[in-house]
């Protein structure tokens, strides 16, 4: 009776399985390709703006609205204030709408292989949920999403895969499911892909989500936005103030701003993803390796004679890191971020030092 009233509280914690995160290793001279970072650092007016901040603010409590940079992102977009959400990263972002807009009793939809926190939230807040598989190409099939649900998300581009899905293919989807909320998750649309933002004046059910984290290379400071219908925006914000009003520190307010205004730098840095991207394409296929065409700052390759793992294994020996997941269906891939030029020659004089032996 003692043990069972000892352990008794356990019966009514919320368990689930946590989101795995790429490692996070931090030695000089080592080559990180496992999570997507940018390998080029944040404009210098985020720079400049850094060393100037006012130590003093730092005291006060952040703007709940955040909006400078609500109104900085409105800006840039072409949209108004109130069609702007900003959150702690794109994750806190995602998490905040699963929470608002995914409430019915009906499955929501997305794929079997995609970004890994979804199943997560979807645990975590009680949320039914189905996986719907991707082709043999790893591309969504339309017609599963042409189904009764509770709600839909995925990325596009697709992560881990990097396939890109038109805007007319995502339209079909969001046309047929008016009655819920869809969330495409533009986590890399810069890097290639056209987005879906458009569509937002058609369709009141759609948000869409991007970050600061990739394309502008400030992973570090967590700035994540949403946009939408005014009425979506005011529901996000209705439940964010609900949990927590300051959510957005001081110093990223102010650096999310800097970097919207200096927009040639993130232009040009992208540029520059994609043309190491499209290069690193060619020099993997020459090593003999095969992969979906990418629109993402990643290539997810496989190769038919050297297993994903074992290459992953290797590659750590030599301080180059890159992803691996012990999944069904992509077991035998490796998720590759695109680095610098000088990164990615290292990577590939490894990868051939390594099939030699």
């Amino acid at each position: 009776m003692c043990d069972t009233r000892k352990n008794g509280w356990e019966r009514k914690v919320r368990k689930v399985i946590p989101y795995t995160p790429g490692e996070q290793p931090n030695r000089p001279g080592m080559i990180k390709l496992n999570t997507n970072e940018n390998p080029y650092p944040p404009s210098m007016a985020v720079k400049k703006a850094l060393e100037s901040f006012p130590f003093d603010q730092l005291r006060l409590y952040p703007d709940p609205a955040v909006g400078s940079l609500t109104n900085a992102l409105a800006d840039y977009y072409g949209l108004k204030k109130e069609n702007v959400f900003v959150g702690v990263g794109s994750d806190d972002v995602l998490a905040t709408a699963f929470l608002t807009f995914f409430n019915g009793e009906k499955p929501i939809l997305f794929p079997d292989i995609t970004y890994s926190f979804y199943d997560v939230w979807a645990k975590l807040y009680r949320i039914p949920y189905e996986q719907k598989p991707l082709d043999e190409n790893f591309s969504i099939v339309k017609e599963d999403y042409l189904q009764e649900n509770g709600g839909i998300i995925f990325p596009n581009p697709n992560a881990p895969t990097g396939v890109l899905q038109p805007v007319g293919f995502i339209e079909d989807i969001i046309k047929a499911n008016q009655d819920v909320v869809v969330i495409i998750d533009e986590a890399y649309i810069d890097f290639g892909g056209e987005s879906c933002l458009p569509l937002i004046e058609k369709y009141d059910n759609l948000l869409v989500v991007q970050t600061f984290s990739k394309s502008r290379s400030m992973a570090g400071l967590r700035i994540g936005f949403a946009m939408g219908n005014e009425k979506l925006i005011s529901y996000l914000n209705d439940v964010k103030y609900s949990i927590n009003s300051y959510t957005m520190n001081q110093p990223s307010i102010v650096l999310g701003v800097e970097s919207i205004k200096d927009d040639s730098y993130f232009k040009e840095t992208i540029q520059k993803v994609i043309r190491t991207r499209e290069r690193s394409k060619k020099k993997l296929k020459e090593l003999g390796f095969s992969f979906p065409d990418s629109y993402s700052n990643f290539i997810f390759a496989t190769h038919a004679s050297y297993p994903a793992k074992e290459l992953f294994e290797e590659l750590k020996q030599k301080d180059i890191y890159v992803r691996y997941f012990n999944k069904e269906r992509i077991s035998n891939y490796l998720r590759i971020s695109i680095g610098t030029d000088e990164e990615m020659d290292r990577l590939f004089e490894a990868l051939k030092d390594i099939m030699e032996q």
